[in-house]
C-alpha cells in the first residue's frame, strides 16, 4: 500500500486522527502530526492493534473500586491501606461485583479469612461510594477535575501532590497599592496617618495635598522609609478581568475555530481571504466611503471556520498585550515568487510569542518564477520546517488569484484545531473580546465582538474595560441583523457608550447600573494611573539638563526614526558632533520608516526619547507615547534636532516654536474634477478638519509633502471646520498626487516657553 496521511486513513477508518495517532505511537511507528504520512498497512495494523489491546485490557483491568483488594504485586492497583495486612499472593480473593453497599475492609481477626475466599468459585469486588468509608480506608476524597480555562479547550483531569508542609514561617504578604494612588489612600494602605505621609512628602523635596496623585517612585520611597513592603498594582495587570470558568463536560458543545491571516504586505492576504470568502470586498466598497466588520465565517465540510481580518499586526499585538488569547491558528501567507521578507519574520514572531499553531500558506503559485521549495528553505532556516522535510509545520500550496489549493488550506485549518479539542459552553453569561471598533457618524459607537462563551442576546447590558452599554443591535458578518450570538460568532454591536479597545474583555453584567459602576470605577483607574505617569514621566528633552545638573543623567537615551537610509545616516553624524560632557547621546535603536507602538515601548523600558526626521508616528503610537509618558519630537531639518539637543543640554532653552496637531483624515477615495484638479475625499479620523491649519501627507508613516489646504467642502458648501466623524472633500494647495489610505495631519505652530522640570 502506498503511503497516506494520517488524517485520510482515520476518516476512511471511522476513527479520529487524535486515535490513531496514539495507536501508531503504540506500534512504534512515527508520525508527529495528522497531517504526517504513514504507510496505509502499518496504519491499518496499529488500530487493529489497538481494538485487540483495548479489548484485552478492558477484560483485565480492575475497577478503581476494587483497588483495595488486589494482590499488592499487581501494577496497576493502588497501595493497599495501611491498617490491612497483606495476605498471601496465592490466597488474595478476586473482585466480582456483588453489592453496591458499602463494605468495610476485614480486620486483623479477619486475615486469613482470605484462604476461604480464594479457594471459593465466587468473585466479589469491594465498593466504596461514600466520603466516610474513604477516610476509613485511609484514602480521601477521588481527585477531582481542575478548573477548566477560559480558552475553551477541553483538559484531562490531572492528579496533584498535595503541597509539602514547611516549617519555614510565612512573610507577610505585601501590602497592594495601585498605581496612581492619592496621599490618602497611601496612607490607608500603609496604615499611617495622612499628615505623616505629607510630612515625609515635605522632607523628600516633595509638596503634595492630601488628595494629590503620587507617582510609583514617591509610594516606594514612602513605603521603604517607613520599612514597608508593598505592590504595587497597574492597570495593564488587572486587564481584563477574565475568570478561570468551569463548566462541566456536558455542557460544552463544539465551536468554531479561529483563524488570523498574517503576513507581508501584498503577498495576498486579503486576496486570500477574499477567495475564501467568495466575496470582493473591493467591488462591494467602490460605490462609496464604507466600513466592514472585521471577522468573517465561512462552511467547510458541514463546519464552521471564522477569520480575523486585522489590519496587518497592529490589532494582533493590542490583543497580546493585553492577554485576550483569541486567536486559535495563525495563517501565515508567503508569495511563493517573493519568499520571506521582513514582515514574515514579524508575523512568525508574533505567532511564536502568543504560543499559537502556525500555519504556512504558500500564495501565488500560479505566477512566473514561483519558487515554494525556495520558501520551504527559508523558513528552515528559522526552525519552521514542512512535513515533507521531516517538520511538524503545515505547508500549503495555494492560489488566491485561480483558487488552487483552498479547499485544502481549509482541511488543513480544521485538521490542526481538532486536536485542541474547542468546546464553549452555550449556556452561560455571555463573554467574548473586541476585535476592533470604530465612531460610525450614523450609528454612534461600533464595536466587532468575537464572543467566546454563552450567547449574547438584544437587550444584555456589557462592560468592556471603561466602556458600557446595552446591546440595542447586533449585526453578523454579512451585514444581516440577529438576535442572539453563540460561541465563536462575530458581531457588530450597537449600543456602546465609547469605542473600545481591541483585546478588551467584554462581559455581560446584570443591569445597566452595575455596567455603568463597573466602567466608571475602571475609567478612574485608568486615569489616575495615567496622571501619575505624566507626573513621573521617563525623561524629555525640556528636564535632560536640569537633571544632569543633579547628576541623575549621565547619558541620553535616544530611539531614533527617519524617512529614508541617507537621512538616518546623516542625523547620526550630526548627533556625533553634539557636546556630551555634561550628558553622553545614546542611540538605543535607529531605522527607518514610521514611529510604530514598538518604538514608544522601547523608549518606555529604556527611559529614552524619540526623535523623528521626516515621519510622523501612527495612531496607536500617538496613544501609547501619551499613555507611557514618552517624549515624541519630529523634525523636519537636521539642524534643528542638533540645536535643540545642544540647548537642552547646555540650559539654553528658550521660546521655541512647537507644533499642535489638531486632526486628521484618512482618503478613502480620489476624484478629478475639470476646474479644481485632485479631490481627496476623506473621513476625519480624529479631531477636526481646520480650512487655515497646515497640512502634511503622510504615506504608511513617511511625510509625503507639507503645505496649505485648498479647499474644504462639506457636501457641495465650502466649510472652515469638519468634525470627528464626519465626511468631507479636500484639495491640496499645489500638490495632486494623492493617493487612497494617506493620511492628512492638519497642525498649528505657536511660541512656547520651554521650562525646566
Amino acid at each position: 500500500m502506498a503511503k497516506k496521511r494520517v488524517h485520510e486513513i482515520a476518516k476512511a477508518q471511522g476513527v479520529s486522527s487524535k486515535e490513531l495517532l496514539a495507536a501508531l505511537k503504540a506500534a512504534g511507528v512515527e508520525a508527529k502530526a495528522a497531517a504526517s504520512s504513514v504507510e496505509e498497512a502499518d496504519a491499518l495494523k496499529a488500530i487493529s492493534a489497538a481494538k485487540g489491546n483495548g479489548g484485552a485490557e478492558a477484560k483485565k483491568a480492575p475497577a478503581p473500586q476494587a483497588a483495595k483488594s488486589a494482590p499488592p504485586q499487581a501494577p496497576q492497583a493502588p497501595q493497599a491501606a495501611p491498617q490491612q495486612p497483606a495476605a498471601k499472593p496465592a490466597a488474595a480473593p478476586k473482585a466480582r461485583t456483588t453489592s453496591t453497599k458499602p463494605v468495610r475492609p476485614a480486620g486483623p481477626q479477619q486475615g486469613g479469612g482470605g484462604s476461604g475466599g480464594g479457594a471459593s468459585s465466587k468473585k466479589r469486588r469491594v465498593v466504596i461510594d461514600s466520603q466516610a468509608s474513604r477516610r476509613e480506608q485511609g484514602g480521601g476524597p477521588p481527585p477531582q477535575r481542575p478548573p477548566r480555562r477560559r480558552g475553551g479547550r477541553r483538559r484531562r483531569p490531572l492528579l496533584e501532590e498535595p503541597p509539602a508542609q514547611s516549617d519555614t514561617p510565612i512573610e507577610p504578604e505585601a501590602s497592594k497599592v495601585n498605581s496612581g494612588a492619592t496621599v490618602r489612600e497611601v496612607a490607608e494602605s500603609l496604615g499611617l496617618a495622612p499628615a505623616e505621609v505629607i510630612k515625609k512628602l515635605m522632607m523628600m523635596g516633595e509638596m503634595a495635598t492630601l488628595t494629590q496623585t503620587l507617582t510609583d517612585d514617591s509610594v516606594k520611597a514612602i513605603a521603604d522609609e517607613y520599612d514597608r513592603k508593598i505592590e504595587i498594582v497597574h492597570a495593564a495587570d488587572e486587564e481584563p478581568e477574565e475568570p478561570e470558568f468551569s463548566d462541566a463536560e456536558e455542557d460544552l458543545v463544539d465551536r468554531p475555530p479561529v483563524v488570523t491571516i498574517m503576513g507581508h504586505v501584498d503577498h495576498g492576504k486579503t486576496s486570500l481571504l477574499d477567495a475564501i470568502r467568495e466575496t470582493e470586498v473591493a467591488a462591494g466598497e467602490a460605490g462609496g466611503i464604507t466600513q466592514h466588520i472585521g471577522a468573517y465565517q465561512v462552511h467547510h465540510d458541514e463546519k464552521t471556520i471564522t477569520f480575523l481580518d486585522t489590519p496587518g499586526h497592529a490589532a494582533f499585538t493590542a490583543m497580546r498585550a493585553r492577554g485576550a488569547k483569541v486567536t486559535d491558528v495563525v495563517v501565515v501567507v508567503v508569495a511563493a515568487d517573493d519568499g520571506v521578507m521582513p514582515q514574515t519574520r514579524e508575523a512568525i514572531d508574533h505567532a511564536r510569542a502568543a504560543d499559537v499553531p502556525m500555519l504556512i500558506a504558500v500564495n501565488k503559485i500560479d505566477k512566473e518564477g514561483a519558487n515554494p521549495e525556495k520558501v520551504r528553505g527559508e523558513l528552515a532556516q528559522m526552525e519552521i520546517t514542512s512535513e515533507e522535510w521531516g517538520g511538524d509545520t503545515v505547508f500549503c500550496e495555494v492560489s488566491a488569484k485561480t483558487r488552487d489549493g483552498l479547499d485544502n488550506l481549509l482541511d488543513m485549518i480544521l485538521l490542526v484545531t481538532e486536536l485542541e479539542e474547542l468546546a464553549a459552553n452555550p449556556n452561560a453569561p455571555a463573554s467574548g473580546h473586541v476585535i476592533e471598533s470604530q465612531l460610525d457618524p450614523g450609528r454612534g459607537p461600533v464595536v466587532t465582538v468575537l464572543v467566546d462563551r454563552g450567547t449574547l442576546r438584544v437587550g444584555d447590558s456589557l462592560v468592556a474595560g471603561p466602556q458600557w452599554g446595552r446591546v440595542r443591535a447586533m449585526q453578523d458578518f454579512t451585514g444581516a441583523a440577529v438576535a442572539e450570538a453563540v460561541p465563536g460568532m462575530p458581531v457588530e454591536v450597537l449600543g456602546f457608550d465609547g469605542v473600545a479597545d481591541a483585546g478588551e474583555f467584554v462581559q455581560t453584567v446584570d443591569g445597566d447600573r452595575q455596567a455603568r459602576q463597573m466602567a466608571g470605577e475602571r475609567a478612574h483607574r485608568l486615569k489616575t494611573e495615567a496622571l501619575a505617569r505624566r507626573q513621573g514621566r521617563k525623561v524629555s528633552l525640556d528636564e535632560v539638563f536640569a537633571r544632569a545638573q543633579e547628576g541623575e543623567i549621565k547619558e541620553l537615551n535616544i530611539v531614533l526614526k527617519a524617512d529614508v537610509a541617507g537621512s538616518l545616516e546623516a542625523l547620526q553624524d550630526e548627533l556625533a558632533k553634539v557636546p556630551q560632557e555634561r550628558v553622553a547621546i545614546n542611540i538605543i535603536h535607529s531605522q527607518t520608516g514610521g514611529i510604530n507602538e514598538s518604538d514608544v515601548m522601547l523608549a518606555s523600558a529604556s527611559d529614552a526619547i524619540i526623535i523623528g526626521f521626516n515621519v510622523r508616528p501612527l495612531l496607536d503610537a500617538k496613544r501609547a507615547a501619551a499613555r507611557e509618558g514618552v517624549d515624541v519630537r519630529t523634525y523636519s531639518v537636521i539642524y534643528k534636532i542638533t540645536e535643540d539637543l545642544r540647548n537642552a543640554m547646555e540650559g539654553l532653552l528658550d521660546s521655541i516654536e512647537v507644533e499642535e496637531t489638531i486632526g486628521e483624515a484618512l482618503v478613502k477615495q480620489t476624484f478629478k474634477a475639470s476646474k479644481v484638479g485632485r479631490i481627496a475625499g476623506c473621513i476625519v479620523a480624529e479631531g477636526k478638519a481646520v480650512r487655515t491649519a497646515s497640512v502634511r501627507l503622510i504615506r504608511e508613516g513617511t511625510v509625503i509633502w507639507t503645505g496649505e489646504l485648498g479647499s474644504l467642502r462639506r457636501f457641495k458648501d465650502n466649510v472652515q471646520e469638519v468634525e470627528e466623524g464626519q465626511e468631507c472633500g479636500i484639495v491640496l494647495e499645489g500638490y495632486a498626487d494623492v493617493k487612497e489610505d494617506d493620511v492628512l495631519e492638519f497642525f498649528q505652530t505657536k511660541q512656547v516657553e520651554q521650562t525646566l522640570e
